[in-house]
């Protein structure tokens, strides 16, 4: 395993982090894992130096949470374990969702029993709240800093403008800032190259991007998607336009350089992100040990120039996706 700064924050994460969205309980979504499958591939993350582990209050409403606790039991001191707040956790209480006062600290108190922690490392919210002023929202978190209930602060996807707001209104208002960047970036959406990545380079924000292999659309060839189990149910693939934008003609273009260079799909598409200076850490989620084995092996892969230039070159601009 290699290890990277995370950001500015001094602390030091595997540049795999383990995405736990798969964890928890399939009745949340058919392609979830339940609890058994999903502490063997906890453990198998450990076993392999992966010390990074992101997780949400949202995923399987708790059930992920909880269970990467009891899979990190006795290992909670040397891991970096990330969760989040934003969307509503309970249909019957609004106040179960948002960046209030109220919502940040009754679910990061949730948060915490669930994960069986005192102190989480990285707390993060999951979207921008349009009704809570980013003020009050970062009057809460710093708190919680300073309560010594949260390490680090981070931030999800968003538009650059609010994300700079943010760290201004962090800075102007002498509170703890976001140290992390969580947004979308693969090889078929790089929108954030624009703008987000290079404010996130300038401020010393640690960048790590979820769905690295577009919900799967990398790890495949393009018309084998839907014979997926998370193809057939998750509708929310559909909703990203990774078909769009040369995103066909990348996929083949994957496909033909792991051909050539004896690995998976999978591992092309994850060596690519690797080798952004940007990127600190991609998010995979996984459902399978071999998968993870394979993610983990993609560190090993050295791509040339022309190998990214190939794989770039047929991207074309695409709406915004992620946090719209």
């Amino acid at each position: 395993m290699e290890y990277t700064t995370l950001g500015d924050t001094g602390m030091q994460v595997s540049r795999i982090c383990l995405g736990c969205m798969s964890f928890g309980s399939s009745d949340w979504r058919d392609w979830v894992l339940d609890e058994e499958e999903s502490l063997e591939i906890i453990e198998r993350a450990i076993d392999l130096g992966i010390n990074f582990f992101d997780t949400a209050n949202m995923y399987s409403l708790g059930e992920s949470e909880r269970v990467l606790g009891e899979g990190l039991e006795g290992h909670h001191e040397e891991s970096v374990v990330a969760t989040k707040c934003f969307f509503r956790m309970r249909e019957d209480d609004p106040n179960s969702g948002g960046l209030s006062r109220k919502a940040i600290e009754q679910e990061l108190e949730a948060s915490l029993d669930r994960l069986g922690m005192e102190t989480v490392d990285l707390y993060q919210i999951h979207r921008w709240d349009y009704d809570t002023p980013i003020e009050t929202t970062l009057g809460a978190l710093d708190d919680a800093v300073r309560r010594g209930t949260v390490r680090y602060l981070g931030a999800s996807s968003m538009w650059a403008h609010q994300f700079a707001g943010a760290l201004h209104a962090s800075d102007r208002l002498g509170l703890e800032r976001f140290a992390t960047m969580q947004n979308h970036y693969n090889l078929v959406y790089r929108e954030e190259e624009r703008e987000m990545l290079p404010l996130c380079e300038n401020e010393g924000i640690g960048v790590i991007p979820w769905s690295p292999l577009a919900r799967g659309y990398l790890a495949r060839p393009h018309e084998e998607i839907d014979a997926t189990a998370r193809g057939e149910s998750e509708e929310y693939l559909y909703e990203h336009p990774y078909r769009e934008g040369g995103g066909p003609e990348i996929n083949e273009r994957v496909a033909e350089l792991a051909e050539d260079e004896g690995v998976t799909m999978a591992q092309i598409a994850l060596a690519w992100l690797l080798h952004k200076d940007w990127v600190d850490a991609p998010i995979v989620g996984t459902t399978s040990v071999e998968h993870l084995e394979q993610a983990v092996e993609a560190l090993e892969i050295s791509l040339s120039a022309s190998d990214i230039e190939y794989l770039e070159e047929p991207y074309e601009p695409v709406p915004a996706s992620g946090h719209s």
